[in-house]
């Protein structure tokens, strides 16, 4: 008897296993699936079961840092080949894709080391000479660079990416012949890809060829109509032609898909001016400047349209500002020298112009050693911008990334919310926040709710009314409702006017849930989530009032990284929000624990500008339940906000991580290493 128990405990136990084994494959299969179908945030997700089922295979944390690599998240690409190398220290996949995790991070030395170690692991692997060229001319060792894209060409002379690559370096050696072959050759090997006509074409430009230029760009754009780098580098072309309207269209073009293109909207403003129409250039240059609050030209640029409008003293004010941004700017100080003439201020004017000659005297001695500034006054601040001859990025979006208008909100407060079913889902293999209180409140409560703060959550249609409902009266009636209180019905209805609109409704329902009498074994703990509803819609109906007058404060961050609590119309005022950070305490004494009350703190916090105390109470979010990714993702915003980038861009990293879609594309916008 005991043997066939044994002999059935081992069946027993080899059926889990091979189970076990089979949900592997399966999530490995659809995690490399994800990858192929470019669907990386489901395949994170994938390899995150995973990794959580086996913590040793390599290459669930390879497969898993490629996809973190495409949404850009660098940092936690680099952790997860760490990870992979050190699971297996001659995984040579793992050293190639963290030299490239490394090299796009501006680490080259380290990259390079990587791409030795992997070399000497296989010296056969044509590609990581390949990547090594790439990292070299990142580097800028351009002669080492063609070396190895010569040595990848002999085993693949059929890759048109590799002669691109090696016409790069050789632009760089100023070898402009050579690179003209290459590409050439590239555009041979693939008469489809755009991009080898955007660089032939480029290369045109520098040569001044603009008729031939012009041609390849027609021909990148007829070979993809919504390449936006093309068309802005076939204004610039049409421009330096002087063919304006031509150069105008295409500009108008780029501003279609990127109206927040600062390059863009500076080059048509210039244009604009040019050819007189001042009202459109202002708008275009307010724009510049509402992006990028420290751009000194746009300033400069601004201030010469005030003056041919004959508005001095806005003239006046935007020299004021570009000397303030750049004290060395003697084209400034001239310029203002004239206003100031303009204003009969002589005194001032004659400092001004002193002060520029001073200035253009120490230009002129630094440039004999070859320093330049903006004390050149022969330099024409007015001419349009191109973008620096790197031809090895590919991509406009990545070019002008840093120039665009981009506001970025927290995720919004947590609260319960009316919903149209009850949460039947298997959670297995799933993290999800259990408290049972919530869990018990809501299985009780006669109409479906959840705890939520996405915008998503489809509502309820009660068509005998919400009364109906909550009495049990209803198809709709669900849980316990002979078990509820009044306070509970009551905090039912002001769910219900949150749902229709009815605000003051609903905070007055809300303070009679509060205010009500203690009766029930839970009802003083459930006063908790009354004070966390009637908190969140406090701070909702600041933000409403905020939105209406057009000042929604956001955390806003420049091209240079930089962050700052700034309103859209630049008028700045504070919000009161101290009556929901009560309501939020008080949920906190009520019922200690609740994630989602400290991270409700952490926004109010945030929004009162106690930036500290805010970063706080995300931290005990984060520690009540580590899975709230919502918690890492506003977490992050803020330390950005604090200057604290390093520790921010982690905190996004693992936001991404637990599916918060958003965390990436911030990562791509303020966590590339700064290369300038």
């Amino acid at each position: 008897m005991k043997r066939l128990a044994l002999s059935l405990a081992m069946i027993f136990l080899s059926l889990m296993l091979c189970n076990a084994q089979y949900d592997k494959d399966v999530f490995s299969f659809r995690g490399r699936l994800a990858l192929s179908e470019n669907r990386y945030a489901d395949a994170i997700s994938q390899f995150n079961i995973l990794a959580r089922l086996d913590s040793t295979d390599c290459w669930t944390f390879f497969y898993r840092g490629i996809a973190k690599y495409n949404l850009g998240d660098l940092r936690g690409a680099q952790s997860d080949f760490d990870n992979s190398v050190r699971l297996n220290p001659v995984f040579t996949n793992g050293y190639h894709y963290r030299a490239i995790t490394l090299s796009r991070s501006g680490k080259y030395d380290e990259a390079l080391e990587n791409l030795e170690t992997a070399i000497s692991l296989r010296p056969g692997l044509d590609g990581l000479y390949y990547s090594r060229g790439v990292t070299y001319f990142l580097s800028q060792q351009f002669d080492k660079a063609v070396v190895d894209f010569d040595r990848y060409i002999t085993k693949e002379p059929k890759d048109p990416s590799a002669y691109l690559n090696r016409g790069a370096s050789y632009l760089f050696l100023n070898d402009t012949t050579k690179a003209l072959e290459d590409y050439n050759r590239a555009i041979k090997l693939d008469r489809f890809d755009p991009e080898g006509f955007v660089r032939r074409g480029r290369l045109y430009a520098e040569m001044k060829d603009y008729p031939s230029a012009i041609a390849d760009m027609d021909k990148a754009i007829t070979l993809d109509t919504t390449n936006t780098f093309a068309y802005f580098n076939r204004a610039i072309m049409f421009y330096e032609s002087n063919d304006y309207n031509s150069a105008m269209r295409d500009l108008d073009r780029v501003l279609v898909d990127e109206p927040g293109n600062a390059l863009t909207l500076y080059n048509r403003s210039l244009i604009h001016a040019q050819v007189g129409n001042f009202e459109e250039a202002l708008a275009d240059m307010d724009h510049v400047i509402n992006i990028n609050p420290d751009n000194v030209l746009a300033y400069f640029n601004r201030a010469s349209f005030f003056c041919e409008m004959g508005r001095w003293l806005d003239a006046l004010d935007d020299y004021d500002k570009a000397i303030e941004l750049y004290p060395d700017f003697a084209k400034a100080y001239l310029n203002r020298s004239y206003v100031k003439n303009m204003l009969g201020r002589n005194k001032s004017s004659k400092q001004d112009y002193d002060i520029a000659q001073k200035k253009v005297k120490e230009y002129r001695d630094k440039n004999a050693t070859d320093e330049g500034s903006f004390a050149d006054t022969t330099k024409k601040y007015s001419s349009l911008l191109a973008l620096d001859a790197d031809f090895a990025k590919k991509g406009f979006e990545n070019e002008l990334l840093q120039n665009r208008d981009i506001n970025i909100r927290l995720k919004p407060l947590f609260k319960f919310a009316l919903s149209s079913s009850r949460d039947n889902m298997n959670y297995a293999l799933r993290h999800r926040y259990e408290n049972p209180l919530i869990d018990m409140f809501i299985s009780d409560s006669p109409v479906s709710m959840a705890v939520t703060n996405a915008d998503s959550l489809k509502a309820p249609v009660f068509e005998k009314g919400i009364e109906a409902s909550i009495y049990g009266d209803s198809f709709l009636s669900a849980g316990a409702s002979n078990s509820i209180t009044d306070a509970d019905r009551m905090f039912i209805r002001g769910l219900y006017s949150v749902q229709s609109k009815q605000y003051a409704a609903a905070l007055n329902q809300f303070d009679q849930a509060v205010d009500a009498s203690s009766s029930g074994e839970y009802a003083e703990y459930y006063k908790a989530f009354y004070r966390l509803n009637r908190g969140v819609l406090r701070a909702e109906m600041i933000d409403f009032i905020s939105s209406i007058e057009n000042n929604v404060q956001t955390l806003t961050m420049d091209d240079k990284g930089n962050t700052r609590a700034r309103v859209r119309d630049q008028v700045s005022r504070t919000y009161d929000y101290s009556e929901a950070i009560e309501d939020m305490v008080e949920a906190d004494k009520l019922l200690p624990g609740i994630p989602y009350v400290q991270f409700n703190l952490g926004n109010l916090y945030c929004l009162s500008a106690r930036f500290v105390e805010s970063v706080e109470s995300y931290t005990k979010a984060i520690a009540l339940y580590p899975y709230l990714g919502d918690a890492f993702y506003n977490r992050g915003l803020v330390l950005i906000y604090l200057k604290d980038k390093e520790k921010g861009c982690i905190d996004l990293s693992r936001a991404g991580e637990l599916g918060v879609a958003d965390a990436y594309s911030v990562i791509s916008k303020y966590c590339e290493e700064d290369k300038r």
